[in-house]
């Protein structure tokens, strides 16, 4: 049997959240702002039961996980991070753990100019991961408490099994918590992943929200196509839901690459859609700058990524019919875009 370096850790409790504040705080966020589930008296035994019955195994990704080896270069890390968009990979050997290289890892090798080094001397060894037979309470947990926008899957043998991410984890929530609520209303669930179908009338109200990770590069533009195929299913006018995509997606990729992360909601009703994307920080000195074409803060990594030209705030503002931004130093930002959907297309 295979173990780990010493200096890899296995954490699985004393985080300093209660299970009964993460459960709560899950709750809210996969019900919505304002949304009452059938049979909300029930929801959080609701939510309690999945996050016990689900299981890490259930949600990670166990197929073509990514890796390096010790011997390869900082610079064959790059590359491959670059080719996949993602933004760390595990250092593996057989199905042994030794490490794991960042986006802030690679940052530091340009700077230091070590880039050509073997990552078994800059990879990072102590190490949080989840094991596959956890409940999937232990996972949200750990995204709670923790800054890292994926974890590494253990088996019993200590041997890599798999990749899970906060997305991952969301996805896995919704779908099952979309089956309770069916059950609760006395409807048959929907099939396993049949595709909504739009009747071709928008909703009265619908409303997202998306957690954007620092530098997760790989998730990023995942909550733009998903509020896409909100407005495609609801019937919106193709050239609004271009707009809107594209707000979405420039917001998105501001929160992942300029700040310390954050969400996109998206608000969906009768007379209009809103994109609303607020980050944690750092905040912007000079938002009327900011605004302008081809103004960007991105390092040298994120721009041989294909990312951060400079253009997110203002193609966002030039498809909006209604835009407005307001940030603070050190506090975070806010930007929100509505579009009118009465509005005539030409």
């Amino acid at each position: 049997m295979t173990s780990l370096p010493q200096t890899v850790k296995i954490l699985s409790g004393g985080e300093s959240r209660s299970d009964d504040q993460i459960i709560a705080a899950h709750g809210r966020s996969s019900a919505g702002a304002g949304a009452a589930l059938p049979g909300a008296e029930d929801s959080p035994l609701v939510i309690m039961e999945l996050l016990q019955r689900l299981r890490v195994k259930d949600v990670m990704k166990s197929q073509n996980i990514i890796s390096v080896v010790r011997t390869d270069s900082m610079k064959f890390a790059q590359n491959l991070m670059k080719r996949n968009h993602i933004s760390g990979v595990p250092v593996v050997e057989g199905s042994r753990l030794f490490g794991i290289v960042s986006v802030n890892d690679i940052i530091k090798a340009l700077e230091g100019d070590w880039i050509q080094d073997a990552v078994q001397q800059h990879m990072a060894t102590n190490l949080v991961v989840l094991e596959e037979d956890m409940p999937l309470a232990f996972a949200l947990k750990f995204f709670q408490n923790y800054t890292f926008g994926r974890f590494p899957v253990l088996n019993k043998e200590r041997n890599l099994v798999g990749i899970v991410s906060q997305r991952d984890v969301t996805r896995a929530m919704l779908k099952e918590l979309t089956r309770e609520i069916s059950k609760l209303e006395g409807r048959s669930p929907p099939a396993q992943d049949a595709p909504a179908r739009s009747e071709g009338a928008l909703p009265f109200y619908a409303m997202r929200q998306f957690a954007v990770v620092h530098n997760d590069l790989q998730s990023a533009g995942k909550a733009a196509n998903e509020i896409k195929k909100m407005l495609k299913d609801a019937g919106v006018d193709p050239k609004i839901v271009r707009r809107v995509a594209v707000a979405a997606y420039e917001l998105e990729i501001n929160v992942c690459i300029h700040s310390l992360g954050g969400t996109v909601t998206f608000i969906l009703d009768t007379e209009r859609a809103t994109v609303i994307a607020k980050d944690r920080g750092p905040g912007i000195k000079d938002v009327e700058w900011a605004c302008q074409d081809g103004t960007s803060t991105a390092n040298d990594w994120i721009r041989s990524m294909g990312f951060g030209a400079g253009m997110g705030l203002s193609n966002s503002k030039r498809v909006s019919d209604s835009f407005d931004i307001q940030s603070k130093v050190p506090s975070g930002t806010t930007v929100m875009c509505e579009f009118n959907l009465a509005k005539k297309e030409g």
